[in-house]
């Protein structure tokens, strides 16, 4: 008798140590599996932030062109002058970083900054820098002295096309161009420059 209970206790014992380590196994594998889940959501939320910071800075740091104008030479467009200023809300914007997609009647180009020919923008030979097309950038009204950085909203910057070294071509009347500024933030402006049908007796005309 005495022996069939020591047996049962041993029994009980064995199954009590077997539960236990069980139960452990359980307790860490939830553990671990709450770890897992602790970081993914700490790695998804900060992605989410940073997706959504991205997104902002895309919507709000932008380029707002002010106004443009064509200077006109034998009644034909050689060069597109665009005033800009840094739109509202937005961070500083350097245009030596930026770039314009020219999208014309006969030819399409990604446009970078020429920040060593920005001087003589009336130039024919302007914009030109190897077989590369760039887009020249002066002051207007800057009181930092901080071209071609808008870092104030009160700054006004003068951005210089040369139509002959972009396309190969002046503008002629009644033609447009798609002009796609884009900033170092990936905000994207577009304008777009309509030469009036008639040039005739005009030295420069509102695009």
């Amino acid at each position: 008798m005495k022996e069939k209970l020591k047996e049962r206790l041993t029994d009980r014992g064995q199954v009590g140590i077997g539960t236990l380590i069980v139960f452990i196994a359980m307790v860490l594998v939830a553990a671990i599996a709450a770890g897992v889940l602790i970081n993914t959501a700490g790695f998804l939320q900060t992605k989410s932030e940073q997706t959504g910071q991205e997104s902002s800075a895309q919507v709000s740091n932008r380029v707002q062109v002010v106004s443009g104008f064509g200077n006109v030479a034998n009644e034909q467009v050689d060069y597109i002058n665009l005033t800009v200023m840094r739109g509202s809300g937005s961070d500083d914007i350097n245009l030596s970083t930026a770039t314009i997609e020219w999208i014309g009647p006969n030819t399409a180009k990604t446009l970078t900054s020429n920040t060593t020919d920005s001087i003589t923008v009336e130039s024919s030979e302007t914009n030109l820098v190897g077989s590369t097309p760039y887009f020249a950038v002066n002051a207007i009204k800057d009181p930092s002295d901080s071209v071609p950085v808008l870092d104030e909203q009160d700054d006004r910057f003068k951005v210089t096309l040369n139509t002959t070294a972009i396309s190969g071509s002046y503008l002629g009347e009644g033609e447009e161009v798609e002009l796609k500024l884009t900033t170092q933030y990936g905000a994207v402006t577009i304008y777009r420059a309509n030469v009036p049908q008639s040039l005739s007796q005009e030295s420069a005309v509102t695009v």
